[in-house]
């Protein structure tokens, strides 16, 4: 566990950024020597002008406040380090220290204590069917930082307040902290809990889950082992840093050498349930809203894994409307017709612009 901020200097600063950061809805808060703290506000970096130019003996004192002696260590051998942090129970970060131009840089992403529901994110209401599975394989996508982790949460709580299921959760670190209501949840941080990610998501095979929850899949190792899980009767969720439901099958399946790739094809034909490729994109009135391209798992799909025609999912999405599947032109349409977004963010954010326009017209 992180030791409690002293109350010198450093800390009360510290304390003081993060509260702000807090009380202004910011995504993120970044702090650099040379640099005034910095505030990522609907995805825009924002400088806190009336706060002074961080300095190297400024930017020492945060890190002395947030590590113990022996996460300091693990930063001067590795040049970096990840955890999580609470400030009284009021505000959660997950925190990355590293190194930049030989100065110690610190970039905290605030993780709001209460888990918001599927329509509180203003997602598609399909992802509530994903929570009524008790078997499979069901993945967030997409960039950095835009809500993969936040869909996650929101459909484990679902499970968690209305099934009597044993939920794990292995994540680097540990980001939502469950409130356990009809389940029992597990919640395992790699460094914390277990040595090594691969060999906390061996053991939760042996630990009577129904439920695991998997914070990154980093190696084919961990892939084989979620596919291995789904396969065996579990309903296994997790996330990957992919655009599309085509370019995750894509980068699953190449993930492995070539003799093990049809294996993985029938793995993934079997047990995948669905994907949800999202976006936070920037509303007309202020704050983000998410746009998303949902797979849910047909036989076509089932079948185009299968043959290796992955490009062809493309289709299965555009033609699932009634399944509940939605391509991200069509998502994009649908909020510029509720006046969410503009026709220009829409363009923008579009992987497809001629297309927006027509379905649009």
């Amino acid at each position: 566990m992180n030791p409690i901020l002293s109350q010198d200097k450093y800390a009360k600063k510290l304390i003081e950024l993060m509260i702000l950061a807090s009380q202004q809805g910011a995504s993120d808060l970044h702090l650099g020597v040379g640099k005034k703290p910095i505030l990522r506000l609907d995805g825009k970096l924002i400088a806190i002008n009336k706060e002074e130019i961080i300095t190297p003996e400024i930017i020492a004192g945060f890190v002395s406040m947030l590590l113990n002696e022996q996460q300091q260590k693990y930063l001067m051998e590795n040049k970096e380090i990840d955890f999580a942090f609470s400030l009284e129970d009021k505000v959660r970060f997950r925190i990355n220290i590293f190194f930049q131009k030989g100065y110690l840089a610190i970039a905290l992403r605030l993780i709001p204590t209460v888990i918001k529901t599927v329509e509180e994110l203003h997602l598609p209401p399909i992802l509530h069917a994903i929570a009524n599975y008790n078997q499979g394989f069901f993945l967030a996508v997409g960039p950095a930082g835009q809500g993969k982790t936040t869909t996650l949460a929101a459909i484990v709580d679902e499970i968690n307040h209305n099934r009597m299921d044993h939920i794990i959760t292995i994540e680097d670190p540990i980001e939502y902290v469950y409130m356990p209501d009809r389940s029992m949840i597990s919640q395992r941080e790699v460094g914390e809990d277990t040595l090594t990610f691969n060999n906390a998501l061996k053991s939760s095979l042996r630990q009577d889950p129904d439920v695991i929850m998997i914070g990154e899949m980093r190696d084919p190792e961990s892939m084989a082992i979620a596919l291995t899980a789904a396969e065996t009767g579990h309903l296994v969720f997790s996330t990957l840093h992919t655009n599309s439901a085509s370019q995750t099958i894509d980068r699953i399946i190449d993930s492995f050498d070539s003799a093990a790739q049809s294996q993985v094809r029938s793995q993934l034909a079997t047990s995948l349930i669905g994907i949800v490729s999202q976006r936070l994109v920037p509303r007309i009135n202020g704050g983000r809203i998410p746009v998303c391209e949902i797979l849910i798992m047909n036989t076509a799909a089932r079948n185009l894994i299968r043959e290796n025609k992955i490009y062809q999912i493309d289709l299965v999405i555009e033609t699932g409307l009634k399944e509940g599947m939605i391509s991200l032109n069509r998502s994009l349409v649908d909020l510029i017709r509720k006046r969410e977004i503009s026709m220009e963010t829409a363009e923008l954010y579009s992987n497809n612009p001629s297309e927006l326009r027509n379905l649009l017209s």
